[in-house]
């Protein structure tokens, strides 16, 4: 114990001494939104540091272009001191706080869990269903209902979802609490539309605009573009489960749906945005270069990676497998990754999201409360 109060006393110091000479040099000041949120600030408290290290994309521009960076004296490492901040703000707000300790080189527990969940799925499908069920032919609407039923796939999807949800809600809301009461003066609604759009187009990945800095100094917009891809692929992915959900219960429609359907092509599209991105990025994290990066947080990234890839991956498995005896297998493997994910998504680097968007939403309440308006 002792220990991590020593850990954790040396990574505030060593954050603070690297922006006080960010404030002092402000040469970076346009690359992204720490750096104006930096000089609005006369000291940096502990909640200071939690906002800033989330505000920070990880684009990594600040580093190559920073004369004080290694081999330099100083040694200024912005990104790598903020992404170890940023992690620490997840241990401190968790909840329940038993998943604080999950969250410390957290990679291997992830993939392990949604593994544990593939394996039981699949082995109490074998041992429930009679093998002409599991491994027969289904077609026609409610066939996915003649393997697995509707109250099995809906009632473990709900638990495992309803359970992360409120782990990430509590969790974000106790980050937001922290940080005080939000400034005087200041109108939420605006602020609001202008974080949900700072958040939409990755502004902040950009290094002001030219691209990040992905393995040295020249300038790339890949990363923006592969997270651009994962992330809108995720919201397609979800409202392909909207749509279906409306589907079966206003429509009285069962799944399967044909593939020219609302849900299916929705489906396609967010599960290729999905492994186009995650595979992007993972080929990016392996090129980049090592200085910017703690290594011990490298897990937690390739975790998540791994995770939204192999969803997709196996949605489209069990879309090409329909109406064949693999259907039953496929859809069981299926539903074990998806509970993985929601299992493990409150202590997992899917956290990153949530919290900062409510790191962009303080930034730009505090832009309107000091009259500047929109950070450049």
């Amino acid at each position: 114990m002792r220990g991590d109060e020593d850990g954790l006393t040396a990574l505030v110091e060593e954050a603070r001494w690297a922006l006080d000479v960010c404030n002092a040099c402000q040469f970076c000041d346009g690359y992204c939104a720490v750096f104006p949120a930096l000089k609005r600030r006369q000291s940096l408290a502990l909640a200071d540091l939690a906002l800033l290290s989330n505000l920070c994309h990880n684009c990594r521009s600040c580093y190559h272009a920073c004369q004080y960076a290694p081999p330099h004296a100083f040694a200024v490492n912005l990104p790598k001191s903020l992404s170890r901040l940023r992690h620490q703000s997840y241990r401190d707000h968790a909840w329940p706080k038993a998943l604080a300790g999950r969250l410390r080189r957290n990679g291997r527990f992830v993939l392990s869990v949604t593994l544990l969940a593939v394996v039981a799925t699949l082995l109490l499908a074998v041992l429930w269903l009679p093998p002409e069920v599991l491994l027969g032919r289904h077609a026609g609407p409610g066939a996915f209902y003649r393997v697995l039923p509707w109250g099995v796939i809906a009632g473990a999807a709900g638990l495992a979802a309803g359970w992360s949800l409120l782990a990430v809600g509590l969790g974000v809301v106790a980050f937001w609490r922290s940080l005080g009461p939000p400034p005087a003066g200041a109108a939420m609604l605006p602020a609001l539309r202008e974080a949900l759009r700072d958040a939409a187009t990755l502004r902040n990945l950009g290094g002001g605009g030219v691209g990040c800095n992905d393995r040295d100094e020249r300038f790339s917009q890949a990363r923006r573009r592969f997270h651009h891809a994962m992330a809108y692929g995720f919201a397609l992915c979800f409202a392909s489960t909207m749509v279906a959900t409306a589907y079966d219960h206003l429509l009285g429609w069962p799944a399967p749906y044909p593939v020219l359907s609302a849900p299916v092509l929705l489906g396609c599209l967010g599960g290729a945005g999905l492994m186009v991105g995650t595979a992007g990025l993972a080929l990016l994290q392996r090129r980049a270069h090592p200085g910017p990066v703690a290594p011990e947080l490298i897990g937690a990234d390739r975790a998540l990676l791994a995770q939204l890839f192999l969803t997709a991956a196996s949605g489209f498995c069990l879309l090409a497998a329909r109406e064949t005896p693999a259907m039953g297998p496929l859809l069981a493997i299926h539903l074990g990754i998806v509970l993985g994910f929601f299992i493990t998504l409150p202590c997992g680097k899917f956290l990153h999201a949530p919290f900062r968007a409510a790191a962009l939403l303080r930034a730009a309440l505090e832009r309107q409360a000091s009259g500047n308006g929109r950070s450049r």
